[in-house]
């Protein structure tokens, strides 16, 4: 809360990174109801994966990667973990033989943080994760989102299914979560099923920016799109790991060539600090299609910048209170 201390993370330069048990960037490991300001949640989740799986373990494999997070970042001098309490709180519970049941778990879980007050940066799991993750934070609906992804995950059902991770933001839309016209969609590219894999977000009114028109604008004209879609409203950030390159990201679900680079994620990240960021989440690392862990340092760093948005953002809240 506003009049405590910050939590503080292990000081790398003190406690070597590989010593110690591995959380999210080396935060205290903490319950929810400890006073946060922003909770970092991983969800083992990956039952909506449809073709490769394996993102259930890249919680795990990204709190080993993130040992690597520094405290401070370099390009907006945002360091969240002074200026917020900032604690890992864990895995929600999943029960994978039960993949309806575990939805409403990550639903609750996440309702039960926004509860305290404590905003969150998730890990997932697949992307099927936002969705629960919005209904359970999001009850002034609904909000902007500002989605990274090769996949626009705007489809009706798939597989006869509605609630998988091609699915989520159509769902997301339908029940009044995201504002599709305070939402933009980037990176999106690759084969498609049919002419209408995108087609929802055009027709509701998303901005897409596919990777042929991310060629066009450029990093800046792209964050230019994305402060004046969002404005200074609440808005939630999501980004898909295949939203990368695959030389990036090569364990996840559904790698799709010429996508974005990982400085291009960064600039675009810290190139829009200052919106109203009110939680987020990154997903899709598939650990046993990468042990390498480069695709878990990717993630990391991304949750990294995410977090940087959130806790700019909540400290900005709290000044325009006092």
């Amino acid at each position: 809360m506003d009049n405590m201390a910050p939590l503080h993370p292990i000081d790398s330069s003190i406690i070597p990174r590989f010593a110690d048990v591995a959380t999210f960037m080396r935060t205290p490991r903490v319950d929810i109801d400890v006073g946060l300001d922003i909770a970092l949640v991983g969800i083992p989740y990956d039952m909506g994966s449809t073709n490769r799986a394996g993102p259930r373990h890249g919680p795990a494999q990204v709190r080993e990667m993130s040992r690597l997070i520094r405290q401070v970042n370099p390009t907006t001098h945002v360091a969240p973990f002074r200026d917020c309490r900032v604690g890992d709180v864990g895995d929600v519970p999943i029960n994978p033989l039960d993949p309806v049941g575990a939805i409403d778990s990550i639903t609750n879980f996440f309702a039960n943080i926004h509860r305290t007050g404590a905003a969150t940066v998730a890990c997932g799991g697949d992307h099927t994760v936002t969705l629960p993750i919005m209904r359970g934070i999001v009850k002034d609906g609904p909000v902007g989102c500002v989605h990274f992804d090769a996949h626009a995950d705007t489809l009706d059902e798939l597989l006869g299914s509605r609630i998988n991770h091609a699915t989520p933001f159509r769902r997301a839309v339908e029940e009044g979560i995201i504002d599709p016209k305070r939402t933009l969609q980037i990176g999106l590219r690759g084969t498609r099923y049919s002419d209408e894999d995108i087609q929802y977000g055009y027709d509701v009114g998303m901005r897409i920016i596919t990777m042929d028109d991310f060629d066009e604008l450029g990093r800046k004209g792209t964050i230019a799109e994305i402060l004046r879609v969002v404005g200074d409203k609440p808005t939630y950030v999501t980004f898909d790991i295949d939203g990368l390159d695959p030389v990036y990201a090569p364990g996840t679900g559904a790698p799709e060539p010429g996508g974005l680079s990982m400085r291009d994620a960064q600039v675009i990240l810290r190139g829009i600090t200052g919106i109203d960021a009110i939680g987020g989440d990154m997903c899709e690392v598939s650990p046993p299609l990468d042990p390498s862990g480069h695709t878990a340092l990717s993630g990391a760093n991304l949750m990294f910048e995410i977090l940087c948005l959130v806790g700019h953002a909540r400290v900005q809240r709290q000044k325009a209170r006092r």
